[in-house]
């Protein structure tokens, strides 16, 4: 009999890399994933950072075929607040069984630094499939893997407005100006994917009004 492979969830922004991360994970068979665990602010019932509507988040984890846990947080919400939310899913998740957490940085090691040492006293482990690679080649391969996602938000104070809701193809990276990393790793660009090889249908999508938000522009994006 085989050995039952280790728990694992993903931490699930919405966007590509995460999306990627997910399919590196099941592609390598070494761990079971059970679940997707994302942050929602409250609020506006929207994916944090990212400003996705829940509606979107549910058809993704639904085309996953993997169930979603929600981390709702307030707005604004304060550092010790979040890591209590945080700590309390992730002590809620390990009584299910679950001892990995799967990532999707790339190479920030202060935040990959932040997550090791809050999970370090839980006992849960983090991954992190996409580690170390260049984000050029990776973004890359998102394209000719299938990964089909829009810009639905992005930092002015890093790339131009003009790049809100566009799509994240080919084109799009051939467009984007040499200081602005292909992948968005230093926070220039967030993503949700409408379609990929890890769902198993393609969610529809119609881009919306874009506005701008704390310092940050974002691109609306509905289920049709």
């Amino acid at each position: 009999m085989d050995r039952a492979r280790p728990k694992a969830v993903v931490s699930w922004s919405s966007g590509k890399d995460s999306a990627l991360a997910l399919w590196r994970i099941r592609q390598g068979n070494e761990f079971e994933v059970v679940g997707l665990l994302t942050t929602i602010t409250g609020k506006f019932g929207r994916v944090s950072m990212h400003g996705v509507r829940e509606e979107l988040l549910d058809r993704q984890a639904k085309a996953a075929g993997l169930p979603l846990r929600k981390i709702t947080i307030p707005f604004p919400c304060p550092e010790p607040e979040y890591e209590r939310a945080m700590s309390e899913a992730v002590d809620a998740m390990k009584a299910e069984g679950v001892t990995h957490i799967i990532f999707g940085d790339i190479f920030l090691q202060d935040v990959r630094t932040y997550r090791e040492s809050r999970l370090a006293p839980t006992g849960v482990k983090p991954i992190f499939p996409l580690w170390g690679e260049n984000s050029a080649k990776l973004a890359d391969a998102m394209v000719k893997e299938g990964i089909e996602a829009h810009v639905v938000c992005l930092d002015p104070r890093k790339m131009p407005r003009e790049f809100a809701g566009r799509r994240f193809d080919s084109t799009f990276l051939r467009d984007l100006p040499a200081s602005v990393d292909p992948c968005g790793e230093n926070g220039e660009f967030h993503t949700f994917v409408s379609s990929g090889p890890m769902f198993s249908e393609r969610i529809p999508v119609a881009v919306g009004p874009t506005v701008e938000r704390e310092g940050f522009v974002f691109t609306d994006l509905t289920a049709v």
